[in-house]
């Protein structure tokens, strides 16, 4: 019986914490948009957030993050920080919002498919891989900053990339794109390769063949569909684009961001297993056969250091490509 009740108060208590949380998230959109009037207002030169895009912007994420919780994509924290995330790029351009869409679903389904098999080799796999707070802000974060500081120098709304004319914002949007795309590409990796390769990877740095699930191993499929993981945030970007830009008959050609995706995603991927091979501790514990990513008794060291876990890689991979791929984009990208 009291059991029952225990049950009974936990679910109350999510209730309310979840309308809390709704609540919260009403409050700072709501601010969004009174200050985005009121710097139009005395500031002319921003465009303030309309109330259709608002509106957009509080209720789809709310039903994405609302359908994370009930395939348990997410947990109440992961919700919180989705909603946050979700918000601050579907306000500042739909692009951003399409490509962050993209990354999530896909993630979200690669890391359930085939868990009876991920289980065998990885100790810390999540039945349904439920993503909390600090998983979503190692992939959300930087392209909420992005998104963030591209509404305080451009407003909302979508401006094509092009370098000769809208150089700030074209850096920006490629930074964001960068570093989803770049999260796209090594969540492929790591949730396909392990699966469907018939060959042991081998670890980046020394190229020896190592067990499934290392931290830092790479082999050619895990490698091909980290750049069509990018690929596929690039194209959900472009055709966002197609859709809502108004002027993309006097921009630059926007198909380029298709290939800037893919390489953001392939390279990313090749960095953060740079960085996990070196400093993620990857074990092998000899009574169980499985990867372990922390010094246990009974662990044998397979590679790195305990100096990072997966998330800080996957942050520290995800800045280092929005810093420096746009870089190398604006040699190659067309001119009006």
């Amino acid at each position: 019986m009291l059991s029952i009740r225990d049950d009974v108060y936990k679910e109350y208590a999510n209730m309310m914490m979840n309308i809390v949380i709704l609540c919260m998230i009403l409050c700072i959109s709501l601010s969004f948009w009174i200050i985005s009037i009121t710097a139009s207002t005395y500031y002319g030169t921003l465009r303030p957030i309309s109330p259709w895009r608002w509106l957009f912007s509080v209720v789809i994420p709310i039903v994405i993050v609302s359908h994370g919780i009930k395939k348990k994509s997410l947990d109440s924290s992961g919700a919180l920080g989705g909603l946050l995330v979700g918000f601050l790029l579907t306000v500042a351009n739909y692009s951003f919002f399409s490509a962050l869409l993209m990354f999530f679903f896909t993630s979200s389904k690669l890391t359930k498919w085939k868990g009876d098999i991920k289980k065998k080799f990885d100790s810390d796999y999540k039945e349904g891989g439920q993503r909390n707070w600090v998983q979503v802000f190692c992939n959300g974060g930087v392209p909420a900053e992005l998104a963030l500081l591209y509404l305080v120098e451009n407003g909302p709304g979508e401006i094509p990339i092009d370098f000769s004319k809208e150089y700030t914002a074209s850096w920006m949007c490629l930074s964001l794109l960068g570093a989803l795309a770049c999260s796209a590409g090594d969540t492929w990796a790591s949730e396909i390769a392990p699966v469907l390769s018939k060959s042991s990877p081998r670890l980046i740095t020394t190229w020896e063949k190592v067990p499934v699930g290392t931290n830092g191993g790479v082999t050619l499929i895990g490698l091909f569909v980290s750049l069509l993981g990018g690929l596929s945030v690039g194209i959900a970007y472009f055709i966002t684009q197609l859709m809502f830009v108004s002027d993309l008959d006097i921009a630059a050609p926007q198909w380029p961001v298709i290939l800037y995706g893919a390489m953001a995603g392939l390279l990313g991927s090749i960095l953060d297993s740079y960085l996990g091979a070196i400093m993620q501790y990857t074990g092998i514990d000899e009574n169980t056969g499985k990867i372990v990513s922390h010094p246990t008794i009974g662990a044998k060291l397979i590679s790195g250091k305990p100096i990072l876990d997966n998330n800080a890689v996957n942050l520290f991979s995800s800045i280092l490509i929005a810093i420096l791929l746009p870089g190398a984009a604006w040699s190659f990208w067309p001119r009006t």
